[in-house]
């Protein structure tokens, strides 16, 4: 357990300074791609969020966000959120994007965005089963040749754009920690669903984008990271979750949940334009 969590908005530059370690150790990028001190000061200064985590008096971790326009409507999007690796397992990012979000309420806004790997199943779990984002858009190789946000050498950096409807009843009753019905997953179809291969990899099999359903389940790895020494499996793995996902995302579904568990599924949904739960 760790000791007596605080969250509080951080400003100035010594403070935002201590971002910059954090990042370093976080992530090991090098400094080029390292998001500096002078933007943390006039972001926060025109808008932006820059909350940190203490544990007792030392700054475990951070979330910033930044005033932006979707789909011509005003909104947040959050950029970064790091917890340095001793204090991660607590819950602490899960607490500054509560937090988060009663500052960007205050702000009288509804919407907050971000970006993240599909293939990161722990994220994935985060931002749809715990907070109640939704997904709609696929960017294909969003970054670009940036090594350190690629899964591996020649993989793309693919991203899903999240959208957090944070005045919606669904988010709320997440806020609350409500217990929501569950879903008896058995009966779902699955658009990909991954198979056993005769060397014991675990492979994607033939993406199905025949479906008609209301609601069905792809398949995703459970633990990218184990799969580090085999890029060509992620890369398999990535192109089959691309192929489904944009297929259906453009026929009007959209992800609305995780199941995280021995196996890893997003569940999308159809879903009307504009709607959020």
């Amino acid at each position: 357990m760790v000791g007596k969590v605080s969250i509080r908005k951080l400003s100035g530059k010594d403070e935002f300074t201590r971002l910059i370690d954090i990042q370093r150790v976080v992530w090991k990028h090098p400094d080029l791609d390292l998001t500096p001190v002078h933007q943390f000061c006039i972001s926060s200064f025109m808008g932006g969020l820059v909350l940190g985590a203490f544990v007792e008096e030392e700054l475990a971790g951070f979330v910033y966000s930044f005033p932006a326009i979707y789909k011509g409507k005003f909104c947040h999007h959050s950029h970064l959120l790091a917890v340095l690796p001793q204090f991660q397992g607590y819950g602490l990012g899960k607490k500054l994007k509560w937090a988060q979000r009663r500052e960007v309420l205050k702000l009288g806004l509804d919407l907050i965005t971000w970006t993240y790997d599909p293939m990161q199943s722990r994220n994935a779990n985060l931002n749809f089963h715990t907070l109640g984002v939704i997904c709609r858009n696929y960017l294909s190789d969003f970054y670009g040749e940036t090594p350190q946000l690629r899964l591996g050498p020649g993989i793309p950096t693919d991203r899903l754009l999240v959208e957090w409807p944070i005045k919606s009843a669904r988010v709320q009753r997440k806020a609350e920690e409500k217990e929501e019905k569950s879903l008896d997953l058995s009966f779902l179809p699955k658009a990909l669903e991954g198979y056993r291969a005769e060397d014991g990899s675990y492979q994607p099999g033939q993406p199905n984008l025949k479906l008609a359903a209301p609601v069905f389940l792809a398949e995703t790895v459970r633990d990218v990271r184990a799969l580090q020494p085999t890029p060509g499996i992620i890369a398999s793995w990535q192109a089959a979750l691309r192929q489904v996902l944009t297929h259906y995302f453009n026929r009007g579904y959209a992800i609305v949940d995780f199941i995280f568990g021995e196996q890893c599924y997003y569940l999308l949904k159809k879903m009307p334009a504009g709607k959020s739960s």
